[in-house]
């Protein structure tokens, strides 16, 4: 079933939204070649709705809204990362993949050895993730952070910071430093070529645990995934 991202100006009552989003309407009328009263999924951020086709045009899409749920799909916990920005393809990949687990907010980290142009990168982010939301049947929508250095951050502000570091000599699993009772958890991830070891020190000194994937280095995109995951499977 198609699923579709509505915004506040899309509903024209409680039970009627308006979709003039030219992508959407093309994904309705030539990709699913979905009728009138074919049933459509929407998501808003907050709830889940599905809705029956009324009248489909060239340049709207008019649907009555049958059912409203509440969000079932997100995890127990608001799950942040701040993320190393990596070159485009590895960037989208891992965005993609993050918003597969059900990340809360992707904080994009400007750090010493990160190396990308970072012109209009934000909209395009913002496109990656809206995408994978519709495929994997998620309902909230992944914040992306301005881009930030670690010193932007409010570490305080979480119940408890992890990072990665390809030199760690802790060998602690990630699973094991969790109550799973955590309301808030960042995790950081360097860039292409890791955290330097000033950067490492800032970060010990915020209180953040650092945490191992054993003995193999991961490729920054593939660290973010996994951590992401193990987490997820704590809190889901």
């Amino acid at each position: 079933m198609l699923t579709i991202i509505i915004r506040n100006e899309d509903f024209i009552s409680e039970s009627n939204v308006e979709i003039t989003e030219k992508n959407d309407i093309n994904h309705v009328k030539n990709v699913y070649r979905y009728k009138t009263g074919d049933t459509i999924r929407l998501i808003d951020g907050k709830f889940e709705y599905k809705a029956v086709i009324a009248e489909i045009g060239n340049k709207r899409i008019l649907l009555r809204v049958t059912e409203k749920h509440e969000d079932s799909y997100s995890l127990r916990v608001e799950l942040d990362i701040a993320l190393g920005i990596l070159k485009n393809d590895k960037m989208n990949m891992a965005l993609q993949k993050l918003t597969e687990i059900g990340i809360n907010k992707i904080i994009p980290l400007k750090t010493d050895r990160v190396v990308v142009k970072l012109s209009d990168s934000k909209e395009k982010w913002n496109t990656v993730t809206e995408e994978a939301l519709k495929q994997c049947r998620g309902v909230k929508i992944p914040e992306i952070e301005k881009i930030l250095t670690l010193k932007d951050i409010e570490f305080s502000a979480y119940d408890k910071v992890l990072f990665a570091y390809e030199n760690s000599s802790e060998n602690k699993p990630v699973f094991t430093i969790l109550s799973g009772e955590e309301k808030r958890i960042l995790y950081l991830i360097g860039p292409e070529g890791g955290f330097t070891e000033e950067e490492t020190k800032y970060i010990r000194e915020q209180g953040a645990l650092e945490i191992s994937l054993g003995k193999r280095i991961y490729r920054a995109e593939t660290a973010a995934i996994v951590i992401g995951g193990i987490l997820a499977d704590v809190y889901k």
